[in-house]
């Protein structure tokens, strides 16, 4: 997807569950209330972007740059945060649940999955 492309959805609020976002730069964007469930935002830069009741689930944000992000009220169910940059983000209120933040909950996760 480009970012013109992206640019459009988000205008229509249109949902990118799914999307294919890596390493795009997103930083500043508004992606509040939008759906981003199982959306693969690894190395995404997303410094100060506002993702304010945005879903979350199952997305890879591995790497992604979310430095001052605001992630309130978001779902971020089974989200995967490894290695991602969360200096200064606002997760108040956010919805955790099997999010993984670390390695050791990546395999403890895994090992349940078995």
């Amino acid at each position: 997807m480009t970012k013109e492309e992206l640019i459009e959805k988000l205008k229509q609020r249109e949902s990118l569950r799914g999307a294919d976002l890596r390493k795009m730069n997103l930083q500043g964007m508004d992606l509040s209330g939008i759906d981003l469930s199982e959306a693969d935002l690894s190395d995404a830069n997303l410094v100060g972007a506002n993702l304010t009741k945005a879903n979350l689930t199952r997305a890879n944000l591995q790497g992604a740059k979310l430095i001052g992000a605001n992630l309130e009220r978001a779902n971020l169910t089974e989200a995967d945060f490894r290695w991602a940059k969360l200096q200064g983000a606002n997760l108040r209120n956010a919805i955790t649940k099997d999010t993984i933040f670390d390695e050791k909950k990546a395999k403890k996760k895994k090992k349940k999955e078995k």
